[in-house]
C-alpha cells in the first residue's frame, strides 16, 4: 500500500482486473457498508477532496481522485472496519476504488491501495484520531517503517530530529492546499554555495502559489521555475567533470526533468564525485546526496549508455505552482509529523536498520 501524505482519501482496489495481484472483495466483509449519496458523510466529510463527489446510478456516493503524474481512480465511498495493532476502529472511511487509468501500470500493479495522510479529515490519520505519525522509506523496497502515535525521542539508535514548523494559511486560496503538510523552504545549496534565489520565490503569493509541500506520495522532487533554473545551472557547472549531459532537447523525463545524463550501462551507481544538494528549511536542513541525485529511466539506453536523470524537476512543467518535495530525496530519513505541534521533524538514518531496531524485520 501507497503512504501518501499529499492525500486526503485512503482507498484499495476493489474489483479484480488485469495485473493486480491483490484487491479487496467488500462482498466477504461483514463490516463493509455503503454510502449513499444523499447521507451527511457523503455531502460534507468529503468538502475537502479536489473533485467534487457525485451520485451513481446506484444512487451511491462516488468519488474519484487524481495525482500529478496523470494517474486516476475512481469507485465508491464505503465504511469498513480497520485494524492497526491492537486499535479496532469500525465505520472508517475510504474509497472501494474499481476504475482508473495509471501512468505507471507496472509500479501500480503492485499496490493493494492507497493510505491518505493529510491533514483532511478523511485521512487516514485523522480519522484514527492520532496526533503524531512517523515513516521511514527504506531505498530497498519494501523494508520501511510506519509507527502511529509515540514519538521517537526514546530510540537511542536515532540521531535527534531536527524540526521545522508547519505553515498554515486558513485563508481559501486558488494555488494553496490548505490540507498539505507545508513548511517553509528558505533557501538551496549545492555543497556550500548557496543559489542566488530571491527569498520572495520561496514564499506564498497573494494566490497561494508558492507553498513548500511535503508529499510521500509524489516520486521526485519539484520546485518552481526560478529556483529549479539556479539549481538545475549550479548542478551542472559542478559535475561538468564528472557527468555527460544528454544533449537531447526533446527528452524531458516525466514531463518535467529535463537535465538528464549518460551513464555507462554497466554501472548501477551514480560515479562518484556528485556535489551535495541541501534544501534549507526553517530550523532544519533536507541533504540530497549520492544515489539520491539521479535516477536510472527503466529501459532507456543510448547506446552502450544508460540515462539517468537528475531528480529535482520544475513544477510549473506540470502545471504545479508549488515545491514539492518527494519521496525519493526522503529515503532513509526519518520523518515525524508533529501534528499538535504543528512541526515535522528530520533524522538520516538507514530506514532497513530502523526497521530491524524495531523488530519489524531480521
Amino acid at each position: 500500500m501507497v503512504l501518501d501524505t499529499g492525500s486526503e482519501l485512503s482507498w484499495l482496489h476493489c474489483r479484480k482486473s488485469p495485473g493486480l495481484n491483490s484487491v479487496f472483495n467488500p462482498l466477504a466483509s461483514k463490516s463493509y457498508a455503503k454510502v449513499p449519496c444523499f447521507s451527511p458523510a457523503c455531502r460534507t466529510r468529503t468538502r475537502d477532496l479536489s473533485i467534487p463527489v457525485s451520485c451513481d446510478p446506484a444512487k451511491l456516493c462516488h468519488v474519484a481522485v487524481s495525482y500529478a503524474d496523470a494517474t486516476s481512480i475512481e469507485g465508491n465511498l464505503a465504511y469498513e472496519t480497520f485494524r492497526v495493532g491492537s486499535m479496532t476502529r469500525p465505520a472508517t472511511l475510504f474509497g472501494c476504488m474499481d476504475s482508473g487509468f495509471s501512468s505507471n501500470s507496472e509500479e501500480d500493479a503492485k499496490s493493494t491501495g492507497l493510505m491518505g495522510m493529510n491533514r483532511g479529515s478523511l485521512s487516514f490519520i485523522n480519522q484514527l484520531g492520532y496526533t503524531k505519525f512517523s515513516y521511514c522509506i527504506s531505498s530497498l523496497g519494501s523494508s520501511g517503517v510506519l509507527l502511529l502515535g509515540g514519538g521517537a525521542a526514546s530510540f537511542s539508535w536515532l540521531k535527534p530530529l531536527k524540526y521545522t514548523p508547519m505553515v498554515k494559511i486558513n485563508d481559501p486560496l486558488p494555488y494553496y492546499d490548505r490540507v498539505a503538510y507545508t513548511v517553509q523552504l528558505e533557501g538551496i545549496k549545492v555543497n556550500s554555495k548557496i543559489l542566488p534565489v530571491p527569498k520572495t520565490v520561496f514564499q506564498p503569493d497573494h494566490t497561494g502559489a508558492g507553498q513548500t509541500m511535503v508529499d510521500s506520495g509524489t516520486q521526485f522532487t519539484f520546485l518552481l521555475g526560478p529556483a529549479y533554473t539556479a539549481l538545475r545551472t549550479e548542478f551542472l557547472a559542478q559535475t561538468r567533470r564528472v557527468l555527460r549531459v544528454l544533449n537531447d532537447p526533446n527528452y524531458v523525463f516525466q514531463g518535467a526533468m529535463d537535465l538528464c545524463y549518460l551513464i555507462d550501462s554497466t554501472r548501477t551507481v551514480p560515479p562518484p564525485g556528485l556535489p551535495s544538494v541541501t534544501l534549507m528549511f526553517r530550523g532544519a536542513e533536507f541533504s540530497v546526496s549520492g544515489e539520491k541525485l539521479l535516477y536510472r529511466v527503466p529501459g532507456s539506453l543510448r547506446g552502450r549508455d544508460s540515462v539517468w536523470c537528475f531528480t529535482f524537476g520544475n513544477s510549473e512543467l506540470l502545471g504545479i505552482e508549488a515545491f514539492v518535495i518527494g519521496h525519493h530525496h526522503q529515503q532513509n530519513v526519518w520523518m515525524e509529523y508533529d501534528l499538535a505541534g504543528s512541526r515535522i521533524g528530520i533524522a538520516e538514518v538507514k530506514c532497513d536498520d530502523a526497521g530491524r531496531q524495531l523488530g519489524l524485520h531480521d
